[in-house]
């Protein structure tokens, strides 16, 4: 599994390159970065090198950080249905999501999923069905 940090950002210009800044300041460098908005705040998910680092920079600069466990699936391919593989298998294990999003493997340009649910077993269920976890990008 691997951390990621989930913050709440003001819903302004300049937010996000605040966040990327102290990131840069501290020295942690960004793999993958989600940004979701609503009316007035956003909700930023980051998973970096350094996450304990990331973290406490961050909350020094003001922000509400958590840590969280998410699960990362190497997709080794970028053919159409192979997310739909993985979520039907998922859905057939009766796993709830509660959200996901793709990155890239930035060595081979494949395609990563990256999930959070709150099943403990699910990561024993993937790698029972043969796939590759990743627990660094």
């Amino acid at each position: 599994m691997l951390n990621q940090i989930s913050l709440f950002a003001a819903n302004t210009k300049g937010a996000l390159s605040k966040i990327t800044g102290v990131l840069a300041q501290s020295d942690v460098n960004i793999y993958t970065m989600l940004a979701t908005d609503s009316a007035e705040f956003g909700i930023v998910r980051l998973i970096v090198d350094k996450s304990e680092e990331a973290k406490s920079a961050l909350e020094k600069a003001g922000y509400q950080c958590r840590l969280d466990k998410v699960l990362a699936i190497d997709m080794a391919s970028d053919k159409p249905g192979t997310l739909n593989r993985i979520l039907s298998d998922l859905q057939n294990a009766n796993v709830m999501i509660r959200y996901l999003y793709i990155s890239f493997d930035r060595s081979d340009s494949t395609p990563i999923a990256v999930f959070c649910t709150d099943e403990p077993e699910t990561e024993t269920f993937l790698r029972g069905k043969g796939y590759r976890l990743l627990d660094r990008f």
